[in-house]
């Protein structure tokens, strides 16, 4: 039988990507916010909601522009259920990081926790939208506007979801996306920055050119993170097969909910009512006692199928030892708990009902 991995890239067909990059070889302008990045930075602000988007070499140097405004030594406030990139974007950055609980229903941060995690040295809280669940950003932004902090999202998985008629991107002050090649949209390799601030488009421009304003005079402290055009072509190319993408991922969900919705010791995400999703992923917990198999054990017997799920969020980012050693880490057990028993199981575009049944088949067949 097939092998079936838990994520795989989508791709147009491959003669519609020819035709998008034939312009390339005749300007040969392959990088440096060429003709089709100038195009993708049109196109994307009304897929998310943004006034304005800034592209990037990938969603980790987008995150270290975003927190780059801040003095070294500031503190932000996020939580360690996420991606190693959060973190250490936060770090190296200079600043540290503070780590807020999260809630069991979503997997987002618990608005209730923040208050107490706030310092005089507090400049920002950084809440990530876990699996394309949005955050309870209409409580994070109150808390914000009370105490005159900036909210940056990670919105790494959450490319195209909407809250009823407010898009993802016009959330806080910054969203971050990552177009890596296993997002529901994705340019091989890149990310970008969402914002309302148009004068942020110049500041982000120099940024990702070693801090270059006119080409001769660096005036901020920049890097090198341009996206190229071969890049900016593959998004280009994903755009135009978005939705379908997106349908077709909705169909594997549905499919996944029908046969797992109410087995024993198994939790599915709670979907977000008034929330247009963009079926990112299909996180569930194992509850071992109940289930009769730890999480771990689960995805050994199903690599030996050739079905493979990952341990996505584990271990936390607090318990890196960079954090460990660095910094005074809070308990957050509600993360603690979760991580040691979540899973994501396949989900991409090309996953039929016929795979979901065997994913599904699989997994509870390692019931003892």
């Amino acid at each position: 039988m097939n092998k079936i991995n838990v994520v795989r890239p989508s791709m147009p067909p491959i003669e519609e990507y020819v035709e998008e990059i034939k312009s390339i070889w005749e300007n040969r302008w392959l990088t440096h916010t060429g003709p089709k990045h100038q195009e993708l930075e049109r196109a994307l602000p009304a897929w998310l909601g943004a006034k304005c988007v800034s592209l990037f070499c990938n969603g980790h140097m987008a995150l270290e522009a975003a927190f780059s405004q801040f003095p070294a030594g500031s503190e932000v406030i996020t939580t360690p259920f996420t991606f190693a990139s959060t973190t250490v974007a936060i770090v190296r950055c200079g600043l540290v990081p503070v780590f807020c609980d999260i809630e069991s229903e979503h997997y987002t941060m618990d608005p209730n926790q923040i208050e107490p995690l706030i310092t005089e040295k507090t400049v920002a809280i950084a809440p990530i939208h876990v699996y394309g669940n949005l955050c309870n950003w209409r409580r994070i932004q109150e808390i914000a506007g009370r105490y005159k902090l900036k909210v940056i999202y990670d919105a790494a998985h959450a490319f195209g979801v909407w809250d009823g008629d407010i898009g993802v991107g016009a959330l806080g002050d910054l969203s971050m996306f990552s177009f890596h090649a296993t997002k529901v949209f994705h340019t091989i390799e890149g990310g970008g920055l969402a914002y309302a601030n148009p004068q942020l488009s110049r500041k982000f421009a120099a940024w990702r050119q070693f801090g270059m304003f006119d080409g001769e005079q660096s005036e901020i402290i920049g890097t090198n993170a341009k996206l190229t055009e071969f890049a900016a072509a593959m998004g280009l190319c994903g755009l135009r097969h978005l939705e379908e993408e997106i349908k077709l991922r909705q169909l594997a969900v549905q499919r996944y909910r029908e046969r797992l919705t109410g087995q024993k010791g198994l939790v599915l995400c709670a979907e977000q009512p008034g929330v247009h999703s963009n079926y990112a992923y299909m996180p569930i917990q194992i509850q071992s006692k109940l289930f009769g198999c730890d999480r771990d054990m689960v995805a050994l017997r199903m690599a030996k199928q050739e079905i493979y799920v990952r341990k996505y969020f584990y271990p936390l980012t607090s318990e890196f030892s960079v954090c460990q050693e660095r910094f005074f880490v809070q308990k957050t057990p509600i993360a603690s708990d979760i991580s040691e028993r979540i899973v994501c199981l396949p989900l991409y575009a090309g996953l039929t009902a016929e795979d979901v049944d065997r994913v599904c088949d699989s997994l509870l067949a390692c019931r003892s």
